[in-house]
């Protein structure tokens, strides 16, 4: 029974990961693009992806991965994450630099630009924030909670961004994808109490 419900999540997963990417490597309005435009694309959708596979890690959701080696895993994922969306923006800027500032500076004309530029930039500062952790003496509470506001921004504007893109993800597999990572997202705040504690720390 249980080997049975770790194929399935597992295989689930793959599903919500796999499909999103091989469809927009398959995207017609990649024709005639050049190879880091399509690089840069796919970049952007594996970043999706990792995000979706961070709270999951951190829950100790995933059959094999306890929530002591998931979180290890974690920070893992999160250097992936990173790297991806260094490589989504740096391609973006190749082949378009004039489109990045824009983007950078919040004067383009696609709303979309905005909400990735608040995302790129808060994962950043989520990942920072984690390398840092010992140098800076933060306490475990104010550490998480920190951790924690940044990581919802990061999902906020990731899911945003994804959504008003009309590109080579498929309606279906995006809204899917999207909808899996506020779910998980969410899951995980509340199993995790972070929740009460936020609203505490606000008083």
């Amino acid at each position: 029974m249980a080997s049975t419900r770790a194929v399935l999540i597992w295989g689930a997963l793959a599903v919500a990961v796999i499909v999103p990417v091989a469809i927009a490597a398959h995207s017609p309005l990649l024709a005639w693009r050049s190879p880091v435009y399509i690089a840069a694309g796919l970049a952007g959708v594996v970043a999706m992806t990792l995000v979706l596979f961070q709270p999951l890690l951190v829950g100790g959701y995933l059959p094999g991965l306890p929530r002591p080696r998931g979180r290890r895993l974690h920070r893992w994922v999160g250097a992936a994450l990173v790297t991806a969306v260094a490589l989504h923006v740096a391609g973006l800027w190749l082949t378009s630099p004039p489109d990045v500032i824009d983007a950078l500076l919040f004067v383009s004309p696609t709303p979309f630009s905005a909400w990735g530029v608040i995302a790129m930039w808060t994962v950043f500062a989520a990942a920072s924030l984690a390398a840092l952790r010992r140098r800076l003496r933060l306490r475990p509470r104010v550490w998480r909670l920190g951790h924690t506001a940044l990581v919802m921004v990061v999902v906020l504007g990731s899911v945003v961004h994804a959504l008003l893109i009309e590109g080579t993800m498929g309606t279906v597999s995006k809204v899917v994808l999207c909808a899996l990572i506020l779910a998980v997202t969410v899951k995980v705040l509340l199993d995790l109490r972070t929740w009460a504690l936020l609203a505490r720390s606000w008083r």
